[in-house]
């Protein structure tokens, strides 16, 4: 069975009796010299009074076992608390021989609730993108790739009908439904030109409307114990938003079809086992607050579950605020360009090979830019060159840089081989693990190997319960892409002082082939990372 930091975290707490958590992985390098886990002294004082931990407690956490929990060497009192320290090599050996495991998201242990994915932001054109929507827009699709890679149904809503916003979603690797036959909106309007209000009351209504529909009571029923804003009292009914509605209610009635294909939904077919996810930039919530009760007031069988993720604003510094999406994906490429010319010493803008690279390498910057901030804060753009260099530690050029590191190392191991340099790439199995003692090494495995799959789940299960209280809900999108620059930090770190190519004498291949079985797994993760944001790795930049 896979080795699982959250399993150990509770064999460890479970083993120091009744209470609440105490145990807490070491993440620093200078700690993991001497530790792996800590439990702090201040947390075993409140626990057990000023006296020591029972020995007989210790002993049995040096005897830990059980499924998912990694094997213990040690486990001691210092002045900081209980540390403790892993059987290294047996955590490395389990691990490298199981890399498939460790870089794959764990499979759901229970049913899921289905999941619909609305952004408004898409119904429009690219041209009129603003970019806080952008920023909706990268959200849902990054979230839609985290569920779906759980096998959590996920239908995505609205399909794209604009061909430009298609190509520019293309363009910016945003997987998302095409145009798809209109919904009939007939049940709709017939319920919506029941419920208007009378002409005296409406108002004067803009041209193309129906009518305008009171929410006031709905209002004080459902949405004010929700958090919905006290100001919704009507909306503007139109055929474009009626439209939408028939789009949202169609996606929950195919739920069946998602049930059929296998994915890990909820047994029931009801709407109410549906959560719909609106995904909305500041500026779009109030509408989208308006949207939702119109929905409950027209369709009684609504998903009683609407939730709102509201992406903060999007600040750019030095540029004016009409900067479209499409103005603000331009202006990265041409940075890109420019930047990789300069870095290689000759204009590469017109070079047919690069090109696929540069239209990675933006989409890269601004999906790292748009993700790496937590989607419910503000967000300040720098449109500087210098924010998108390969040595910058905090982009997304410089985990692409470090993704290209990695295809390096290994065609250049695949050629040394046909040269007849190194022997072929033995079994794992016969693999030394007790030889990987750099303390790169570890953090590498500790830190990002081990953790990955655990944190994928985390996230997918963040995303939603349909008994969840409030109308809002925070999800961490920032997490994979803090991740993978952790990840690329410390590769780059570990790759720069560690010669892992070596002489090519027998006595060493051992120790090479160790480093290269720990890399692989460095890269099967960052590969399945990156898959998390659409991106393909790079094999050269």
């Amino acid at each position: 069975m896979r080795l699982g930091v959250e399993e150990t975290l509770g064999a460890l707490n479970s083993a120091l009796g009744p209470g609440g958590p105490v145990w807490f992985k070491e993440t620093h390098a200078r700690h993991l010299r001497a530790r792996d886990f800590l439990a702090p002294r201040r947390a075993l004082q409140a626990r057990f009074g000023d006296d020591q931990v029972p020995e007989g407690v210790v002993h049995a956490i040096v005897g830990l076992q059980g499924p998912g929990v990694a094997p213990v060497l040690c486990c001691a009192p210092t002045p900081a608390g209980l540390a403790l320290r892993l059987q290294r090599s047996v955590v490395f050996e389990r691990v490298l021989c199981s890399v498939a495991a460790y870089a794959a998201p764990a499979a759901p242990t229970a049913p899921t609730p289905r999941i619909v994915l609305h952004c408004p932001a898409l119904r429009g054109s690219p041209s009129a993108l603003r970019l806080s929507q952008l920023r909706a827009v990268i959200v849902a699709d990054h979230l839609a790739r985290i569920l779906q890679a759980h096998r959590v149904s996920v239908r995505r809503v609205p399909a794209v009908r604009d061909p430009h916003m298609t190509a520019f979603l293309q363009q910016l690797r945003v997987d998302w439904p095409e145009v798809s036959e209109k919904a009939s909106t007939e049940a709709l309007r017939n319920r919506a030109i029941a419920e208007l209000s009378p002409a005296g009351y409406a108002g004067a209504l803009p041209p193309g409307t129906l009518g305008r529909v009171c929410l006031k009571e709905l209002m004080e029923e459902r949405g004010r114990t929700a958090g919905y804003d006290p100001n919704v009292d009507s909306c503007l009914v139109t055929e474009d938003l009626l439209s939408l509605l028939a789009e949202l209610q169609e996606a929950v009635q195919a739920g069946a079809v998602g049930s059929s294909l296998g994915l890990a939904a909820a047994p029931d077919a009801g709407a109410d086992s549906y959560v719909v996810l609106h995904v909305v930039s500041c500026e779009e919530e109030f509408q989208q607050q308006k949207l939702d009760l119109l929905w409950w007031k027209l369709d009684h069988q609504a998903p009683l579950s609407q939730k709102h993720l509201v992406c903060g604003p999007v600040k750019v510094a030095g540029a004016p605020s009409t900067l479209t999406a499409p103005e603000y994906y331009e202006l990265r490429h041409t940075q890109v360009c420019k930047v990789s010319s300069l870095k290689h010493g000759k204009n590469l803008e017109q070079d047919t090979a690069w090109t696929d690279i540069f239209r990675v390498l933006s989409v890269a910057t601004v999906k790292f830019e748009m993700l790496s901030t937590a989607p419910q804060s503000q967000l300040l753009l720098a449109l500087a060159d210098s924010s998108i260099s390969t040595k910058g530690s905090k982009s997304g050029t410089f985990v692409m840089y470090n993704c290209a590191r990695l295809a390096t190392l290994f065609e250049g191991y695949k050629c040394s081989v046909e040269q007849g340099l190194y022997p072929t790439f033995p079994p794992v199995s016969s693999l030394d693990f007790s030889l990987l003692r750099d303390e790169g090494e570890w953090l590498l495995l500790f830190n990002s190997i081990l953790p990955f799959s655990d944190l994928l789940r985390q996230m997918a299960a963040l995303t939603l319960t349909r008994t969840a209280p409030g109308l809002h809900v925070t999800a961490r999108t920032e997490t994979v892409c803090k991740f993978l620059v952790q990840l690329s930090m410390d590769f780059s770190s570990y790759y720069n002082r560690v010669h892992i190519l070596g002489e090519p004498r027998p006595h060493l291949f051992g120790q090479m082939f160790a480093r290269l079985q720990l890399l692989r797994a460095v890269r099967e993760v960052l590969h399945a990372g990156l898959a998390m944001l659409g991106l393909p790795p790079l094999s050269h930049i």
